[in-house]
């Protein structure tokens, strides 16, 4: 399941297809999902986090966080685990993915130099002081 929020005039793409630390299927399902989400959107890359939830839940861990870590440098994103339970990382996990989705946005439309001293002058002064 997918839904869409809305941040900062940005839509935001919330997958429901998660790494749960104690659900070994939903590791092998990851794969999938990042390809899916590459190739409805054509690129080779794009901007995602990879977060393991439920990481309170240690005695029924199936997915150690090293599995977790070592699967995130093969999609080449970044690897974390929350527990909203515990409310361990949630709000770093989301600081972290608009982390990614600047420096994505950045690479992709680089922001345009300031103007010189002199193109200022030319353009003129547009404020008026009162």
């Amino acid at each position: 399941m997918q839904t869409f929020t809305h941040w900062g005039g940005k839509k935001i793409l919330v997958a429901r297809g998660r790494l749960t630390c104690n659900v070994f299927h939903s590791f092998e399902e990851i794969y999938k999902f990042q390809r899916q989400i590459l190739r409805v959107k054509d690129r080779d890359e794009f901007p995602m986090i990879l977060v393991g939830n439920k990481a309170d839940l240690e005695l029924q861990r199936q997915v150690t966080q090293e599995e977790g870590q070592h699967l995130a440098r093969q999609l080449k994103v970044t690897y974390m685990e929350a527990s909203a339970k515990i409310r361990m990382n949630v709000d770093q996990a989301f600081h972290e993915l608009v982390r990614v989705i600047r420096k994505f946005q950045e690479q992709e439309c680089p922001p345009s130099p300031e103007p010189t001293r002199k193109e200022k002058d030319k353009n003129g002064c547009h404020c008026v002081i009162v």
